[in-house]
């Protein structure tokens, strides 16, 4: 019976192949040596920005310009038929919180970022991506509801202590992504350069044919 022979790339082919795996290896030391790095310091010293570091999160309370109605008149007072009925005063345009909405404009991009360059990775990636922008359109969406109920019953007070309550926790969240987002490229750092030889080899020790 007459023995298989091996199947080799012919010369260019074989140059070709050698090009890509010249160019992935220094993809990948780009990745581990200076993007990686580049982006722990970066992220570091974006935690230590005094927007990042409010220990009173009273002070991070934006003004509600929501008119509060008159008390309601005793029963000796009531109004009758005819007395004119006061109209319930009106609030005009309510920003949003600047000092929280800065946080998204700053992590916006590095979530971004993660899912450009760190797609390869898997599901992993791909979840806390839509994590991190779960939370910030949950935000908004949520911030907007207790703007809009405070607005419409401005006798209740605790709509409007809900909206500062989003505020605060909103902080939370936003800093904790980026502690997040740190400890994600650390390891995957760490991950990477304990594997190197395994994850990236360009050339390796040829295996003799099997026949």
């Amino acid at each position: 019976m007459a023995k298989s022979r091996g199947v080799r790339p012919s010369g260019e082919a074989r140059k070709q192949v050698d090009v890509f795996w010249q160019n992935l290896y220094q993809e990948a030391e780009e990745f581990l040596y200076r993007f990686l790095p580049q982006k722990i310091i970066y992220l570091s010293q974006l935690l230590q920005e005094d927007s990042l570091n409010v220990a009173d999160l009273t002070s991070l309370r934006a003004p509600l310009d929501i008119p509060i109605p008159d008390p309601p008149p005793k029963d000796d007072e009531m109004e009758t038929d005819k007395q004119e009925k006061k109209e319930v005063p009106k609030c005009g345009f309510l920003p949003g919180n600047e000092k929280v909405l800065a946080l998204p404009s700053l992590i916006k991009p590095e979530v971004w970022t993660l899912k450009e360059k760190c797609a390869g990775e898997g599901n992993a990636v791909k979840i806390k991506v839509e994590a991190f922008q779960t939370t910030i359109s949950k935000y908004f969406s949520e911030r907007g509801d207790a703007v809009a109920k405070a607005s419409k019953e401005t006798h209740v007070m605790d709509y409007r202590a809900l909206v500062h309550e989003r505020d605060e926790a909103a902080y939370g969240e936003l800093r904790a992504m980026v502690f997040d987002l740190r400890a994600f490229y650390a390891e995957l750092y760490r991950i990477i350069s304990n594997n190197m030889e395994k994850t990236v080899n360009l050339k390796g020790e040829e295996k003799p044919s099997m026949y």
